[in-house]
C-alpha cells in the first residue's frame, strides 16, 4: 500500500447512525417540511405543524435504544478518546431536554400560527417549522460535540435559525428590532468565540476537547499568553450565549419582540445550548485553567442572578408586555443559579466532585425547562385575549380559567422554590449544596438574598391570579395543542415534585 493510500485509510471513519439519530431526524424532518410546504395548500398548512411535532417526538424517542450504551463516532484513528461526537449520559440528558423543549414550543406554535395568519402580522408556516427544526437539530448536536469545530458549528446551527424566528413576523417593527439586537449580540459572541478557538488551536495544535485538556498542561512558555487569551475569549463568547451579565442586554427586548412560542424556546432550549457549551469547554477542555474560570464564573453568577431578579422586581404590572418582560428578566436570574454549580466545579479537588457539581446544573436545568415552558404556555393562553400581555391582565384569572390559574401559580411557586413546587425547592437546594461543598460561602449568601428578592415578585404575581376580577369574567375556548402543552408541563412538574429524587439520577453525567 502506498503512503498516500495509508494516509487516506487513516482518515476513513465509520458512522454510527444510531448515535447521531436525534439531530439527524430533526434535520431531515425540517427539510421534509420545507419541501412539503411547496405542495400543501393554505387550508392544510396545519399539517406541517403536526409533521414537525411528530418529527421531534421521533427524534426524542430515538434516544431510547442508546440509553445505557455510551457511543462515539467520527473518531481519530489510533485515539479512542479523540472523537468528534460522543453519545454519553450527559449528551442524552441534554438532548432529551432540548428536543422535549422544542416539542413543547412546537405545540405552542401551532396555536400561535393559527391566530397570526389572516392578520397583518402573518407568520409563514413552512419557513417557521423549517427554522424551528433546524435550530432543534443544532441544539441536539451540541451536547454530543467533543471538538471545538463541531461545537461552534452546532452552536451556530442552533442560533442562526433563531434569529430568523424572532424576526419572522411580517410587518412588526418590534419583531424586526428584536431580531436585529439578537443577531448583533450573537454575531459578536460568535466572533469572540472563534477568535478564542483559533488561539487555543494555535497553542495546542488540536481541536478535540480531551486532547486540548492534555496539551494545555504542557504549553510552550512562548505560547502561554496565547493559550490564556484563547481560553478567556472562548469563555466570554459563551457568556454571551447564556445571557450572563454584562452580556444579557438583548434578552428582554428579544423576548418581547419574538412570537411568544419562540421566546419560550429561547428561554429554555437557547439557554440549554449555551450552558452545555460552557460546561464542555470548562470542565472537559480547560480543567487546567479551573483556578481562572472558577472564580470568574462565580462572580458572573452573582452579578447575573442579582441583575435579573432586581430588574424583574422593578417591572410595572400595567406596562405593555410586562408579563413577558418579567419572565425574560426571571430567566436571566435563573441563569445565575445555573452558573453556580459550573463555577463550583472549578473548585473541585477531583473529577468526582466536579461531576457532582455539573450534575446539579443539569438537574436544575431540567426543573427550569419544565416549569418555565409551562409559565410561557399559560402566558400564551392569556395573550390570545389580552394582546398587551401585562401582569395586571392576569388579575382574576382563576375566575376565568381556574385550571390555568392553578397551573401558573404552581409554576411560579416552583420558580420561587416554595411548596407545593417541591421540585423548585429541591433544585435550589442542590445548587446551594454545590456552592457550599466548593467553599463558596459568599456566593451562597448572594443566592439567599436573591431568592428572597425573587419570592416577592413571584408571590405578587401568584396572588394576583386569585384576586377578584375587574368586570365580568369571560371564558374562551383553548386550542388543543395549547392545552396539551400546558397539561404536559403541569404533569411533569407535579410528577417531579412528588418524586424529586428522580433528578438525582442525572448527577452522574458521565463526562469524566
Amino acid at each position: 500500500m502506498t503512503v498516500a493510500a495509508e494516509s487516506a485509510a487513516g482518515v476513513v471513519q465509520s458512522v454510527d447512525w444510531l448515535a447521531i439519530a436525534p439531530p439527524t431526524i430533526a434535520a431531515v424532518v425540517g427539510l421534509l417540511v420545507l419541501v412539503a410546504d411547496l405542495f400543501v395548500g393554505d387550508k392544510k398548512k396545519a399539517l406541517l405543524g403536526w409533521i414537525s411535532v411528530a418529527g421531534l417526538a421521533v427524534a426524542a424517542l430515538s434516544l431510547l435504544p442508546i440509553l445505557n450504551d455510551d457511543r462515539s463516532t467520527f473518531c481519530l484513528t489510533g485515539g479512542a478518546d479523540a472523537c468528534s461526537y460522543t453519545a454519553d449520559r450527559f449528551t442524552l440528558v441534554i438532548q432529551l431536554l432540548v428536543l422535549g423543549g422544542a416539542l413543547l414550543a412546537a405545540l405552542l406554535s401551532m396555536s400561535a400560527l393559527k391566530d397570526a395568519n389572516g392578520t397583518e402580522k402573518e407568520l409563514p408556516e413552512g419557513e417557521f417549522w423549517f427554522l424551528l427544526l433546524s435550530s432543534a437539530a443544532g441544539a441536539a448536536l451540541l451536547p454530543a460535540s467533543r471538538d471545538l469545530a463541531t461545537l461552534v458549528v452546532a452552536l451556530e446551527v442552533a442560533s442562526l435559525p433563531a434569529f430568523a424566528l424572532v424576526g419572522l413576523r411580517h410587518g412588526d417593527k418590534r419583531s424586526s428590532e428584536a431580531a436585529l439586537k439578537f443577531f448583533l449580540s450573537s454575531v459578536t459572541a460568535t466572533a469572540v468565540t472563534l477568535m478564542g478557538v483559533s488561539f487555543v488551536y494555535a497553542a495546542t495544535g488540536t481541536l478535540h476537547l480531551t486532547e486540548i485538556a492534555e496539551e494545555l498542561q504542557h504549553v510552550d512558555g512562548q505560547l502561554d499568553t496565547l493559550a490564556q487569551t484563547g481560553v478567556a475569549l472562548t469563555l466570554v463568547g459563551f457568556a454571551f450565549k447564556v445571557a450572563a451579565v454584562p452580556f444579557h442586554f438583548w434578552v428582554p427586548d428579544t423576548y418581547v419582540g419574538a412570537p411568544l412560542p419562540v421566546a419560550a424556546y429561547l428561554s429554555v432550549v437557547g439557554k440549554a445550548v449555551g450552558f452545555t457549551g460552557l460546561i464542555l469547554v470548562t470542565v472537559v477542555a480547560f480543567p487546567s485553567y479551573a483556578d481562572v474560570w472558577g472564580p470568574a464564573l462565580a462572580v458572573l453568577a452573582a452579578l447575573t442572578m442579582t441583575a435579573g431578579n432586581v430588574a424583574a422586581l422593578r417591572q410595572q404590572s400595567t406596562r405593555a408586555y410586562s408579563a413577558v418582560r418579567l419572565l425574560a428578566w426571571s430567566s436571566v436570574g435563573q441563569a445565575g443559579y445555573l452558573l453556580v454549580p459550573i463555577a463550583a466545579a472549578g473548585y473541585a479537588d477531583n473529577p468526582a466532585e466536579a461531576e457532582k457539581a455539573i450534575g446539579s446544573t443539569v438537574a436544575y436545568a431540567l426543573m427550569y425547562a419544565a416549569v418555565n415552558l409551562g409559565a410561557f404556555a399559560v402566558a400564551a393562553l392569556v395573550g390570545r385575549t389580552q394582546r398587551l400581555n401585562r401582569v395586571s391582565d392576569y388579575r382574576g384569572l382563576y375566575a376565568r380559567s381556574p385550571l390555568a390559574a392553578l397551573v401558573l401559580g404552581f409554576f411560579l411557586l416552583c420558580l420561587a422554590g416554595l411548596p407545593p413546587g417541591i421540585i423548585g425547592l429541591f433544585a435550589k437546594v442542590t445548587v446551594f449544596s454545590a456552592a457550599v461543598d466548593a467553599g463558596l460561602g459568599w456566593l451562597t449568601v448572594v443566592m439567599a438574598v436573591n431568592v428572597v428578592i425573587a419570592l416577592f415578585y413571584y408571590l405578587q404575581w401568584t396572588a394576583l391570579l386569585f384576586r377578584a376580577p375587574e368586570g365580568e369574567p369571560v371564558k374562551h375556548r383553548v386550542p388543543a395543542p395549547l392545552t396539551a402543552a400546558i397539561a404536559l408541563t403541569a404533569v411533569l412538574g407535579i410528577a417531579l415534585s412528588g418524586a424529586p429524587q428522580l433528578v438525582l439520577r442525572f448527577s452522574d453525567t458521565g463526562l469524566f
